[in-house]
Formats: structure tokens, sequence, C-alpha cells
């Protein structure tokens, strides 16, 4: 099939593809979720054509074969570079015996292309055409070059085929969180490309779901011409559940997606990670219907586009744009190398249905585990967003930005500015306790210089951060007009949202929000209000007497001196009321787990949800 063909195959209907192959198999327990899969070809062909036949059963009419990862340097990482030739000559015939179209799949190298990494273009072309060679001989009926990253890596595996072969060649990019290849490369840019160096299909596979699958083929529609475009997202965001990686979308989901892209302008669509033959088969019915995008599986928040850079909220950002009740959990860093129990915490919070974690700094300036690294780690493992708390005590103006570029690097999209605990009351009091730029001054440095795509000097940083940054509030303040004024001024600095000291009633916001108001206008910025469960009447009385900006009403003093050896579970009921009277007057709630106690926060989370 050349690329004339494809285009009339796909001219009057669209195509459906296969789904996860890969996850497929490793959920059959036939090879690790790190193995090697193409060498199932040799070992067990019947497993792999069971799964491709599952898939053509559930209503596909493509297929790819097993041959991702069959090429000369991804298989010498299992001593199996001299086997290329017959995994991806095996790999073919396999699928063939399906009856459907067979696309050959062609992952990337696992290597990085100089500038990046050591492997020149010429090798990594070569390695391209001596795979994409024999599956062309063994009769597949088009290419498949897939879950691509590299710009550069595309090219040079599309020019390989134009070399050995003359089917039909579709490229399909992936793509991170922020709508850009890992390298950079905006969806525009890579379709642009493509279509210009003479691909015969454009698209994107793997990513982050349907939602953002979505959003990438609409970006990519307008620039490929005639070509087809193509959609095969994962069954939504990967998440880990125990030793398992699992994927959320159900079948009816990805139906309603199916009929979602074709609207947008595909004419292939299928699945990858996470995509089982009943996702297939729900697309299939869902595709001889009207194939109209539903409207409300449409991104709540549409992405701000400023010049070439597309802007991706936050989960939590969109969450406080929809006025949904946003509940965030306050967890400490480590106090050594290990975050094992930190990570179970977070599961738990996050089963109960917290919205994000927050990820404090040097909590009473004790020395902990730099927030950053558990912050990534949570999101990465848990899936929950994280808050990074940043204080600015402590940090010179150079440090500060270093350590916001390293933050926004590995995926930190969220802030917390706050001033930070000063040494003396710590572990450390004779350390350097400098401050070089107050909160506000931080503020306006990010949404006024980094998020404008340059350091605070004016130097260009190349692409703008994208932080969404919190301020803290004091509504028990003792001047409240005070505070209102420096509220005001977070806000005019670029604050988004803001967290308070914890609250044991809804009065303290309401007093505030008036003094606020009487002085500056209507009050929008987003508040979640603190909430720290009591344990004890000892407790209780320490917080309302000792830490400045909590104040305690007598009521709920006096509840706690009455309930005795169960102050746990009354502090809990209170913490949970608060909570219920906050829902209609906050944007939500910062839950902050007393002494560690995780287990009380997740039941307040769920308590509070339901």
């Amino acid at each position: 099939m050349n690329g004339a063909e494809l285009r009339a195959l796909v001219s009057t209907e669209p195509l459906l593809a296969d789904g996860g192959l890969g996850t497929s198999l490793i959920e059959r327990g036939v090879v690790e979720i790190d193995g090697c899969l193409e060498a199932l070809n040799l070992e067990r062909p019947h497993v792999v054509l069971d799964a491709h036949r599952r898939f053509v059963e559930a209503g596909a009419r493509l297929v790819e074969t097993n041959t991702f990862g069959a090429n000369r340097f991804a298989l010498a990482k299992f001593g199996l570079e001299d086997k290329v030739e017959e995994l991806n000559r095996i790999g073919v015939e396999i699928a063939k015996q399906t009856g459907a179209i067979v696309a050959a799949s062609v992952g990337p190298l696992r290597v990085r292309l100089a500038p990046y990494g050591r492997v020149r273009r010429k090798r990594a072309r070569e390695a391209y055409a001596e795979q994409i060679a024999v599956l062309a001989e063994a009769g597949a009926d088009m290419i498949v070059i897939e879950t691509q990253s590299d710009l550069n890596e595309m090219e040079e595996a599309l020019a390989a085929a134009r070399s050995v072969c003359e089917l039909a060649v579709v490229v399909l990019a992936t793509f991170t969180r922020d709508d850009r290849t890992l390298l950079g490369s905006t969806p525009e840019q890579v379709a642009s490309r493509l279509v210009e160096l003479g691909a015969d299909g454009v698209g994107v596979n793997c990513s982050e779901g349907p939602a953002q699958v979505l959003r990438i083929v609409s970006a990519m529609g307008p620039h490929i011409g005639e070509a087809p475009l193509v959609a095969l997202p994962n069954a939504g965001g990967p998440a880990r559940a125990g030793e398992r990686i699992v994927y959320p979308a159900t079948p009816e989901y990805l139906a309603d997606y199916a009929r979602a892209f074709v609207s947008a302008g595909a004419s292939i669509v299928g699945g990858c990670c996470g995509t089982h033959p009943q996702h297939i088969h729900a697309m299939a019915e869902a595709l001889k219907g009207p194939k109209q995008l539903h409207l409300e599986i449409l991104p709540t928040v549409a992405p701000e586009v400023t010049g070439e850079l597309t802007v991706v909220p936050t989960a939590l950002e969109s969450k406080l744009k929809d006025g949904r009740f946003v509940i965030s959990v306050e967890m400490d860093p480590p106090r050594s190398t290990s975050t094992a129990k930190l990570l179970a915490a977070a599961e738990t919070l996050a089963e109960a249905g917290a919205d994000a974690i927050n990820v404090a700094d040097s909590p009473m300036a004790r020395m902990r585990m730099s927030p950053w690294a558990p912050a990534r780690l949570i999101q990465e493992h848990v899936g929950i967003e994280t808050v990074l708390h940043f204080p600015t005590r402590g940090r010179n103006l150079l440090r500060i930005q270093g350590d916001l570029l390293a933050a926004h690097a590995l995926g930190i999209r969220n802030l917390f500015v706050v001033l930070g605990d000063p040494a003396r009351i710590g572990d450390y009091p004779a350390a350097t306790d400098n401050v070089d730029v107050v909160p506000t001054g931080l503020i306006a440095l990010v949404a006024d210089s980094l998020n404008k795509g340059k350091d605070r000097a004016g130097a260009s940083i190349g692409e703008p951060t994208d932080f969404l940054v919190g301020c803290a509030v004091n509504l028990a303040a003792a001047d409240l007009d005070r505070e209102a004024r420096l509220l005001r001024k977070k806000i005019d600095s670029g604050a988004h949202f803001a967290l308070s000291m914890p609250a044991y009633s809804v009065d303290p916001l309401r007093r505030f929000r008036k003094a606020y108001e009487e002085s500056h206008g209507p009050l929008e910025l987003p508040i979640l209000v603190g909430v720290l469960p009591l344990v004890t009447s000892r407790h209780a009385e320490f917080l309302h007497n000792e830490l400045p900006g909590v104040w305690i009403p007598d009521e709920i003093r006096t509840r706690m001196a009455d309930s005795g050896d169960k102050g746990n579970a009354e502090g809990r009921r209170i913490a949970i009321e608060v909570a219920g009277e906050l829902r209609s007057e906050a944007a939500g709630i910062y839950l902050m787990p007393p002494f560690g106690r995780y287990d009380i926060a997740a039941d307040i989370v769920e308590a509070v949800r339901s």
C-alpha cells in the first residue's frame, strides 16, 4: 500500500486500528514490564497472535506488528542485536494471519541522537533502514514510525523508510504534559516538518490520554494538507496501583473520544497503552453512528496560546477556575533518603479524594530532604499533582531563579511562595538566614519574568515557565486592614491563589473578606482555608495561645476539653464540620495532618468528599 492508496482507503470512512499490544502482552504475564516484548515472536508466537486476533474480533481493521523495539540498539539491551531480521520478519508473519491490514510498528531507537546523545544521525538512519527493509520484505502493508519524541529522529526514520521501500509511511509523535515533545517541539512544528519531508500520515500516539490527544490532533490538522491524521491515545494517564501500572479510561470514554477525533479531522483512530479489546469494541460501535464531538467531554479549560507556546493549565488551576471545592493536603519531606512512607501516605490521600499534595520546605527550620524530590516522586508514582512550598529565606536571588527552573524541569508547576521559618528556631540556629527577595517580590519575579520567558535581569531563559503561584494570607491577623493591603499587593504582583493558617470557624474568613472588600473591592482570589485537626485539649490550647494567626473559638476548645481521651475523634468531627461550613465560602481547604497522622487526614478527605 502506497501513500495514494492509503489516502483512498480512509477517504470515505475512518480506519479503526488496534489498541495497546504491549500492555496486553504484559498483562498476560508472559513477559516482565521491562522485558523484551519482541522476543515473544520467537518464544510464544501463539500468544502474540491471540492478542492480535482479540483486537480484530473487537472491530479493529488494522493491527500493528509486535516489532516496536526490534531495532539493533533496543535489542542490544537484551543481547539480541543479531535477531533484527528474524524478530521483524516473524512479527509481520504473525500479524498477517489475522487478515487485517498490517502496519509494521517501528519505535524509537531508545538511544539519544547527537547533539543530545552519542549516536550520529547516519548510524540512526542505518538502524532504521535495517529494520524497515525487513518489515517491508516480509509483507507489511504500511510502516508506522511511532512514539517518537525527537523530531531529528523522526526525520532520520522517515528518510530511512523512503530509502528502502515504497510503502506508505505514517509518523506518530508522543507529547509530554505541556503538549510538547520531550525535546520541545510543538504539534504544529512536528506536523509541518513531517509533511514537508513527505510523510503519508501524521499524528500522535501514547502521550497523556484522550483529552490531550484531541488537543494535539486539533492543532496538527491545519498543517498536514491531504495526509491522513492519526490519533492513538493511551487509555488515560498512567497511574500506579500497588505494583501495577493502570490506565483509568473506560471503554465508553474512549468511544466518545473516537467520535471526537474524527470530528477533529482524524481518519485513523485507535488506542495505545492500556487500550484493551473492550475499548476497541466500544470505539467500533461508536464509529457506526454520527461522528460528532460530544461537547461535554471537551477539556474544561482550554489551553492558552502565547506565540508558539501552548500553555496547559495545571489540574489545580483548572479546578479552581471551575469552582470545584479543592482539597490540598500538606506533607513534610522525610528526614532521611527514604521516601517509601511518604509515597504510601500520598497514595492513601489520593485514593481518599485529595486534589493536590503540598510539600513543605524545611518546616520549623528543621533539616529535611529538599521538597523538589518528594514533589516529583509523588507526581510520578502516585499520579496526583503537588504544590511546592518555596520559601525565600536563605536563598539569594541567583539561587532562587535556578531552583525555580529546576522545579519546572521536574514537572512541578504549582508553587506556594512564603517567607519561611527563621533558622534560629530550628536545628541550625547559626545558619545563614538572608532574604534577598520577599514573597511579594518573588511572586512578581515569577509572573513578570520567568512566566514571560526571561530572568530577573531581562535575559532570555529560552521558553517561558508556566507556574501557578500561591501566596499566604492570615485570616485572623491582629490588623486586618494591613493584611488586606498586603494581600492586594500579592494579587497585583500575580498571585493566583492563597493558603491560610488553620481556622476553626468560617468567621475569620468572613471578617477578613469584609475588611478586604471595604477597601479593595470584591475578593476574587481563590482561598484555600487551613484546617488542622485537633488531637487533644492541650493541643487546642497550645495552638490558640502560642501560634500567631490561629484563633480557636471557646466552643471548640470546650468540646475538646470535654472529649477526654477521645480527642482524636472529636477533633476529626470538628474538622469535617468546619470544612462543611467553608464549602460555600472558600475555594477549598488546606488540610494539615496533625503530627504526621495521614490516616486522620485521609478520613477527613473522604468524609468531606462524600
